[in-house]
């Protein structure tokens, strides 16, 4: 039986199991109004999986949506996605009608695309966005909204706690870019799987000293906090860097190679938890890895789009939401660490099962993002 202390441990495990292994982009669909007078242009990208897990795209069940079978079923998707979208004016409801339905690849997969058009019978302002796609499947799909409208652009997040916003159509205040785009970062931090058990292989170690061949809990609380303080530091800094040359577009690495490569930081953070070659410095891991993990940030951020009137607004937003996120996180886990640094179940069960465990969940990242393979449902 597990020591009491061990449950909290062991309920992070269960929760780390019965995560999706497609770590990095969950279920997330992304949706963009272009507003010219009544007319209101909207571009739909929604992932071909989640259109699969909901209308059976693929016929015949190998495991492969073909061009075919999704042409077959092009009505099918469009009457879908667009009966849980609604677009109105204060007054009345502005009709949608389907222009034409493509096919685009993201940073992970194939999504479909579906391009429409919808009029209003006079000027949407404020235009009232309600949006309830997969959230009676999949209660963790947020919507992604880009609302364009004289040359600006704002954002927002559709939940199944937020199925309706209302946007005043006008310049955006560059304070509620900001939030919009803390909102982002936070909520991209939370999802990101393989971003938080990268930082956390690193911190696991944080509140222990090593004693030849034995993981010793640490004695001095500042000693685990400088520690700490500077693995966050330096992760930090390294995936801001990186993340703000991606968004502007000064480098731009293949999708597959960041996600890859991301995999391979945790199998190495994860390993080195087990067979200790950097026990001290950790924070160089942190910064060297932190550098990749920053294109990876990126990703969601491209994928919305960088406003050109408040780029800087929204690229601190967004960078600073991500820190929040961190901060939470870590802000959770020392105070627990601390406590159980000394217990068996942190020191066997937490670092090194839990390590391995990690290792073996990254591999399967590893192995799906380099060969493109699924082995995770």
């Amino acid at each position: 039986m597990l020591r009491r202390s061990a449950w909290p441990l062991a309920a992070i495990a269960v929760l780390i199991a019965a995560s999706e292994a497609h770590a990095h982009k969950p279920s997330d669909s992304y949706l963009t109004l272009a507003v010219a007078g009544t007319q209101v242009a909207g571009q739909w990208d929604i992932a071909l999986r989640d259109l699969d897990r909901v209308l059976g795209l693929d016929a015949n069940a190998d495991g492969a949506i073909t061009w075919g079978e999704v042409r077959e079923r092009h009505r099918d998707m469009a009457a879908y996605a667009l009966s849980r979208l609604s677009l109105a004016t204060d007054s009345e409801a502005c009709p949608i009608a389907t222009a034409e339905q493509l096919i685009d690849r993201h940073s992970d997969g194939a999504y479909s695309v579906l391009r429409f058009t919808a009029r209003c019978a006079r000027e949407p302002a404020p235009l009232q966005v309600t949006y309830r796609l997969l959230f009676d499947v999949d209660p963790q799909h947020r919507g992604l909204l880009r609302l364009q409208h004289a040359g600006q652009a704002r954002t927002a997040i559709f939940s199944p706690d937020a199925p309706m916003q209302r946007f005043t159509i006008g310049e955006p205040q560059r304070l509620a870019q900001f939030a919009e785009y803390l909102k982002h970062g936070v909520w991209h931090i939370w999802i990101g799987f393989d971003h938080i058990l990268f930082l956390l292989s690193l911190l696991l170690p944080a509140v222990l000293v090593r004693s030849g061949a034995r993981w010793q809990p640490a004695s001095a609380f500042r000693d685990a906090l400088l520690d700490v303080v500077s693995v966050v530091t330096a992760f930090t800094v390294a995936h801001s860097i990186t993340l703000t040359l991606a968004a502007l577009g000064v480098v731009a690495p293949p999708s597959r190679l960041v996600e890859s490569a991301i995999a391979v930081s945790v199998v190495l953070a994860a390993l080195n938890n087990i067979l200790p070659v950097v026990s001290e410095r950790r924070w160089v891991l942190a910064f060297v890895f932190g550098l990749v993990h920053g294109f990876g940030f990126a990703s969601v951020l491209i994928d919305l789009g960088l406003p050109r009137g408040t780029l800087l607004t929204a690229l601190l937003g967004f960078n600073l939401g991500v820190e929040a996120g961190q901060l939470a996180i870590v802000c959770v886990f020392l105070p627990l660490a601390w406590r159980l640094r000394a217990t068996w179940a942190y020191r066997q069960l937490a670092v090194i099962a839990g390590s391995g465990a990690v290792m073996l969940l990254a591999l399967v990242w590893l192995a799906e993002r380099a060969f493109d393979l699924r082995l995770w449902s």
